[in-house]
Parts: C-alpha cells; sequence; structure tokens
C-alpha cells in the first residue's frame, strides 16, 4: 500500500496528503474539512480513511470543533456524490447501454439482468455502497443512470455518509496523534473488498469464455 502520509507523532511534521489536509483544515475549519472529502468522492486516490481520521485529529487540537468535523465531511460527501450522481444522469441510459455493447464479453442480457437488479436493490446499493471502500463514489453514477429520484439519492448519501464518517472522524478524534492507526485497520478491509472484486470478475470472464467456447454459434446452410 502506497505510504500516503507521514506518521510521526509531531503534526508539524506531517508531509504528504496528511501535511496538506491538515493544512487546509486548519486555514478553513470546518469547510475545509468539507471541501476534501468532496474532491475525495470525485477523486478516489484520495482516502476518506486519512482524511476522515485527520479531520478528528484537527477536532482534537482545537482547530475546529467535532461537531463541525462531522457536519461538514457529511456535507462535502453528499455534494461530491450529488457531482457523480448528476453525471449519471447526464450520459443516461441510452449511452451507457451503447458504451457497454461495446465492451469485450458482455451481453446485452447482462445490462438488463444489472438494470432490473439495480431496480430491486438500489436503495439498499446506494445506503450500503457509501460505507464501502472503492465503491463509495462509483455508486452515485448507475444511481443517477437509473434516474433515482433526487431526494431519496441525497437521503440515503447522507444516511450512509453520515455513518462512515462519523465512525472515522470519532476515531481520529480519540487517537489523537495516534490517528494514523486508523489507516492501517482500514486498509486490510479495503484490500479484502478489492480481492473479492477481483475473484468475482474472474469467475465471470472464465465462466464467459468457457460458454462461448462452448457455444458453435448458427450454422451456415
Amino acid at each position: 500500500m502506497l505510504v500516503l502520509a507521514a506518521t510521526s507523532e509531531n503534526p508539524d511534521d506531517l508531509t504528504g496528503i496528511a501535511g496538506w489536509a491538515v493544512d487546509v483544515m486548519e486555514r478553513l475549519g470546518g469547510p475545509g474539512a468539507g471541501l476534501l472529502i468532496a474532491l475525495e468522492n470525485l477523486f478516489p486516490p484520495l482516502p476518506s480513511e486519512i482524511i476522515l481520521p485527520l479531520a478528528g485529529f484537527t477536532a482534537s487540537r482545537g482547530d475546529l470543533s467535532l461537531a463541525s468535523a462531522l457536519v461538514w465531511t457529511t456535507v462535502g460527501s453528499i455534494v461530491g456524490a450529488l457531482v457523480l450522481y448528476g453525471l449519471g444522469r447526464a450520459l443516461g441510459r441510452d449511452r451507457t447501454f451503447a458504451i457497454w455493447n461495446r465492451l469485450p464479453l458482455v451481453e446485452e442480457a447482462d445490462f438488463l439482468r444489472t438494470e432490473e437488479w439495480f431496480a430491486r436493490h438500489g436503495r439498499k446499493a446506494v445506503f450500503f455502497g457509501r460505507m464501502i471502500p472503492i465503491f463509495r463514489s462509483l455508486i452515485s453514477v448507475p444511481a443517477g443512470v437509473a434516474s433515482m429520484p433526487v431526494g431519496q439519492f441525497l437521503l440515503l448519501t447522507a444516511l450512509g455518509s453520515a455513518i462512515w464518517n462519523t465512525t472515522f472522524v470519532l476515531a481520529g478524534y480519540l487517537l489523537g496523534e495516534q490517528w494514523h492507526q486508523v489507516e492501517g485497520v482500514i486498509g486490510w478491509f479495503k484490500w479484502a473488498v478489492v480481492a473479492a472484486v477481483a475473484l468475482f470478475v474472474a469467475r465471470w470472464v472464465m465462466r464467459r469464455i468457457r460458454r462461448r467456447r462452448s457455444d458453435p454459434g448458427p450454422t451456415v446452410s
């Protein structure tokens, strides 16, 4: 895993993303924390498992209040998710379907099954997706493509984000200068998610390849 921040116990020695994030929050307070989390939603390489505990750590130093950190990080999550939802809404079903049909190994039936699944489980997907690394940002796009009612999307996003953000902000607040311990714990969770997704994709690809090899296709008389 890439080391994105120095783990020195002296807050003045923080470098990289951690040093930059603390500087933003010290300068802008709660809105700065919200801005960072909005950017994390739009650019997933910015890790919430660093930014959120740092917001709690910054609050523990008195540079912003704990309530401000909790409220503004959730506002930032909603704003970032809403931008991605809007992109999905602008893309729309027809354009998404056209892109889908150009992908290797996929079929029209796969798209229809995915669409039907999201119609049945989209609300749970948005809510719980806000608490799963990698999918935290991505889940907003299919919600937009599926034209989920915006009020429903905002409510589910706010609830899921509030749970995720509160957990990590409080962890950073309670751990103080040991905030970086949170990254190690969530790092294992993130890699478990990556491994599960990779295994699922690999099995799906192998099954699709075997099915196509066993299908002789139409015969010419």
